[in-house]
């Protein structure tokens, strides 16, 4: 028995064998393997000449000083045989051995007397004066050198030629050269925009990071009643908001023609929504107030809050006239005034979505606490009513807004078949899910929010940068901004993903801890969940900006700026000694950026 287990391992173990060379045999067919191209005369001389010029990196220069030694020569020998030619040995000098010859063959030069370890070119010189360069020099110790080269394919003609050698010689104190200070320029570009990628995806991601942890998005149920309504609220609220950004941006735009307007417009605005919130959110009340005096408390913060977006766009609009001053008056640093502008041009773009999402999440929770309301008190009966009637419209609005996008992206133009059609089946889908759901249970809609995150965030992260980058550029232009765009996307998926990765392994104890003391989601998240990932998010930002750096200089070969774009200019042009500069550059940046964030870790981490 234990002799047929053994045979039969035995087996087991060969054809095991025979299985990886099968397979490590096919993967050396598909991927063309052939050691013998290595040993090509033809490939070892181009791969001798790239290593040698990446060996020689153009980065220090000096004045050239150039000394020109020429000798005649005979293309073809004249019919009297072979020329005398005399040579002046006083200086440095050359002989060509022999001192005639016919097209395409080799003669052997030799110069003496030069100033040691210095090099150059040799031409051929015919009668038109045209340079032909027929090999390079370089002296020994001694100011000698000797070397053996194909003449060109020329013309025969009687009268005699030149051969010249041109000794170039460093002068004077070593320098930076113009590709050196040109690479300098293009990696700082580099570094600074993998800042502004990390900085801009870690912000988005934190946010993104708490809908996509499980353990806390598990928790969050809602009835159907509830979560109808808020998908009303919030999508009534997000086009409202628009709206509204919409029409006070072009009020506020029409009084930005003078700055002394734009001060007054925001020292009232900010007195008048002081005044409103003190009189509309009291610190303590003795008793409940009217209704009445909650409804004109609401309404008068409606009115603070389109006052706050008045003052937003104000404040965008002192951002350009600031930063144009800057800029025009701080010489060097006018950059500061550029970058005030930016921001002020940031700020007047995202208030619209500001506007969006908060009156969207205010609509949003007040509608969700009615359905709330009306499934707690409200029979089964009635709910299961209600439910009908609110899932339709919520699921034909829900389905109506994905076949309005699809009508953009693909421009159909048939409202039948991208309004109408998706419109009755949402309709049909929210009524059926009322139906067949129990009319007061809780349903995992935070498991559905974080199913859907998870989902956008691999399919993002799938997509490398080299592929956003390329659409950006269509979009702002080749540069870095194209590049930091890109990168950040991509920074946005990977780092929310590795964040909340480090939200599921949070401890439980504290979390129930605050839970049980009766606080709030926001509350449970600011001091059960952050004390325990901020050292983590750290962390991982740094090392993200770590992989960012090393990143751009790959999207710059598709146009998003950084030295990653020089790079690929100078390999395309076969200038090896160029693009040594910079990928010496690319070196020194990323193991400095390594040296560094250990450094951050061992300090904050």
């Amino acid at each position: 028995m234990k002799k047929e287990r053994s045979l039969l391992r035995s087996i087991g173990i060969a054809v095991a064998i025979i299985v990886v060379l099968v397979v490590y045999a096919f993967a050396f067919s598909v991927t063309d393997v052939n050691f013998e191209t290595t040993r090509s005369e033809e490939r070892l001389t181009q791969l001798t000449r790239i290593l040698r010029a990446l060996a020689h990196p153009d980065i220090i220069e000096y004045d050239k000083e150039e000394m020109d030694v020429e000798v005649p020569f005979y293309m073809p020998c004249p019919e009297d045989g072979e020329p005398e030619i005399e040579v002046d040995k006083s200086g440095p000098y050359i002989v060509v051995d022999p001192p005639c010859a016919g097209p395409k063959e080799f003669v052997t030069i030799n110069g003496f007397n030069f100033i040691p370890e210095t090099r150059g070119p040799l031409n051929f010189i015919p009668p038109s004066g045209a340079k032909l360069q027929i090999g390079n020099f370089e002296t020994n110790s001694d100011g000698e050198f000797e070397i053996k080269t194909e003449l060109p394919n020329r013309q025969p003609v009687e009268e005699a030629q030149i051969i010249r050698a041109t000794a170039r010689m460093n002068v004077g104190s070593p320098r930076l050269s113009p590709l050196a200070w040109s690479t300098i320029d293009k990696i700082l570009e580099t570094v600074f925009l993998a800042l502004l990628a990390t900085t801009f995806g870690t912000l988005l991601a934190i946010f993104i990071s708490f809908l996509a942890a499980r353990n806390l998005m598990e928790e969050v149920k809602s009835p159907l009643t509830s979560v109808a309504l808020s998908v009303l609220g919030w999508t009534v609220g997000i086009g409202l908001g628009i709206q509204v950004a919409r029409w006070i941006g072009g009020f506020s735009e029409s009084l930005s023609e003078d700055i002394i307007v734009i001060l007054v417009g925001i020292l009232i605005s900010s007195l008048v929504i002081w005044l409103i919130v003190r009189w509309a959110v009291p610190a303590e009340e003795i008793k409940q107030p009217k209704l009445s005096v909650r409804i004109a408390r609401l309404l008068a913060l409606a009115v603070a809050a389109g006052l706050v977006l008045f003052v937003f766009n104000f404040i965008a609009y002192l951002g350009f006239y600031i930063g144009d001053y800057l800029e025009d008056n701080l010489g060097p640093f006018g950059f500061l005034g550029n970058f005030v502008f930016q921001l002020s041009d940031i700020f007047r773009m995202i208030t619209p979505a500001l506007a969006a999402m908060a009156v969207g999440g205010v609509l949003g929770s007040f509608s969700g606490r009615i359905g709330q309301l009306v499934s707690d008190s409200w029979s089964p009966n009635a709910v299961k009513f209600i439910n009908v009637i609110v899932s339709g419209i919520a699921g034909a609005t829900v389905f109506a807004l994905v076949g309005a996008g699809i009508d953009w992206l693909y421009q159909i133009g048939d409202l039948t078949r991208t309004f109408y059609i998706p419109a009755g089946v949402g309709a049909l889908l929210g009524m059926a899910l009322a139906l067949w759901v129990t009319p007061k249970r809780a349903l995992p809609i935070g498991s559905v929010i974080y199913t859907i995150t998870r989902t956008l965030l691999n399919a993002t992260r799938s997509i490398e940068p080299l592929i956003y980058v390329i659409i950006f550029v269509v979009w702002v232009g080749i540069g870095p901004f194209a590049g930091a765009l890109a990168l950040g996307l991509h920074t946005t998926a990977a780092l929310a993903k590795l964040y909340s990765e480090q939200v599921e392994s949070i401890l439980p104890g504290p979390l129930e801890a605050v839970q049980a003391t009766g606080a709030n989601r926001i509350q449970t998240i600011v001091y059960a969940v952050v004390p325990q990932i901020v050292t983590p998010y750290i962390s991982f930002t740094m090392y993200r900006w770590d992989i960012n750096v090393r990143m751009s200089t790959i999207i710059g070969f598709a146009g998003g700026g950084g030295i990653g774009f020089l790079l690929q200019q100078n390999i395309r042009l076969l200038d090896y000694r160029a693009a040594s500069t910079q990928m010496i550059a690319i070196a020194i940046v990323v193991a400095t950026m390594d040296y560094t964030s250990s450094i951050l870790r061992k300090r904050f981490v």
